[in-house]
């Protein structure tokens, strides 16, 4: 047994299993909760994240295989490769292009299928022998508005600009397109985009 990341929802450790080495998330108890409630609430954001991860694998969006779940553990397939956050920038143009149509393609089959990652940014994007990964689903649910769809383009967006700046142009675009292209509804979610950009625009200012 292995940690390897210890954040404020979860602890993640490598264990050996009988499918090899995988990895366990384990949601951290919260102390500022009655026990018995924070229990609860921990193994309810574990189930749907499960139920999360297996819908966006059978919508086609590449994602962790869970092995097994109990209580506030996930078992899931350990995936080994760099982030996107931490490759990007280094990429043959290529590959780069290739991954922004992945990363458009992903979204558009998560919402398709009614799902609001809740978190996609690049950190949450794992290359895998040229196949891009959607990992974290611990902020994910199931929802078809329009409004969930927009704040997860608006967060990739923000990511892309934060950690990507001087290709933003150029992926976004990108990414866009595939999204467009597998997402009939793509649309009415990029007006609500905007909308949204403009909003906290103005509340910057």
């Amino acid at each position: 047994m292995k940690t390897i990341a210890r954040g404020a929802e979860a602890v993640l450790r490598t264990e050996k299993q009988e499918q090899g080495i995988v990895l366990v998330k384990d949601r951290v108890r919260k102390g500022y909760r009655v026990p018995e409630l924070d229990r609860k609430i921990r193994t309810q954001r574990t189930r749907t994240e499960e139920r999360m991860l297996s819908k966006a694998r059978r919508s086609g969006v590449n994602a962790p295989i869970v092995w097994s779940s109990s209580g506030t553990e996930i078992v899931m397939e350990l995936l080994d490769g760099p982030t996107v956050k931490d490759s990007l920038n280094t990429l043959p143009e290529k590959e780069q292009l290739d991954v922004y149509s992945e990363i458009g393609r992903s979204a558009a089959n998560l919402h398709k299928s009614g799902i609001m990652h809740g978190d996609l940014t690049t950190s949450n994007m794992i290359l895998v022998e040229g196949k891009l990964y959607i990992i974290d689903f611990g902020l994910s649910k199931s929802s078809k508005r329009v409004e969930d769809h927009a704040v997860d383009l608006f967060l990739l967006y923000e990511a892309l600009k934060a950690a990507h700046y001087w290709f933003l142009d150029e992926a976004w675009k990108n990414i866009i397109k595939a999204y467009k292209y597998n997402y009939t509804i793509a649309d009415k979610v990029l007006k609500r985009f905007y909308e949204i950009e403009k909003r906290r625009r103005y509340k910057a200012d």
